[in-house]
């Protein structure tokens, strides 16, 4: 007589989309089929290592809010003016928008030190905007810790560029100016 096969059913949350400031889970449902219990098992155990070490490199949390997003289109205005121009800080692979200071890659903690270093003599309400374009926010290394240096040491007033793409999509797809190199 041959073994019954019963489905073994895993719903996870496997992507995290963000939408209006709130974080929706994106359902992934998996059916493993298994002839006897010990395979039930084994397949059970080798997801649930899978699934940890899948979610052992997902990115922490978004650490900014909406109202401290800020359209390209509205820095572009600014640039244009060559008016009130804020504090531009790269953290990312290269700095293209004009104004910008390179502070390099925030993932590695050298970088996010040396951008504390350079904000030591920034007053706390300076108005100042952090960039990274390397790739979607979802992925991105380098902004999380930038937001989170510019937290730490107390200041009020900071913009993260609304890339949630990429710089090349939101920025220089779009015409924005860039930076003579």
């Amino acid at each position: 007589m041959a073994a019954k096969v019963r489905p073994i059913v895993f719903t996870l949350c496997q992507n995290m989309i963000v939408y209006d400031s709130t974080v929706v889970c994106v359902p992934l449902t998996l059916l493993i089929f298994s002839a006897n219990s010990n395979m039930k098992t084994l397949f059970s155990f080798s997801f649930l290592l899978l699934l940890l070490a899948q979610k052992s490199n997902a990115q922490a949390p978004v650490n900014w809010t909406k109202d401290q997003l800020l359209e390209p289109s509205e820095l572009a205005k600014t640039l244009a003016t060559n008016k009130n121009i804020p504090l531009i800080y790269s953290v990312g692979p290269g700095a293209l928008i004009p104004h910008s200071v390179v502070i390099g890659m925030t993932n590695d903690e050298k970088n996010v030190e040396a951008f504390k270093k350079k904000l030591n003599n920034v007053p706390k309400d300076a108005s100042i905007v952090v960039y990274c374009g390397c790739c979607p926010f979802e992925h991105c290394p380098n902004v999380r810790p930038a937001i989170n240096a510019l937290k730490e040491l107390q200041f009020t007033n900071y913009k993260l560029l609304n890339l949630p793409h990429n710089l090349k999509a939101d920025w220089i797809d779009k015409g924005y100016p860039l930076s003579k190199q």
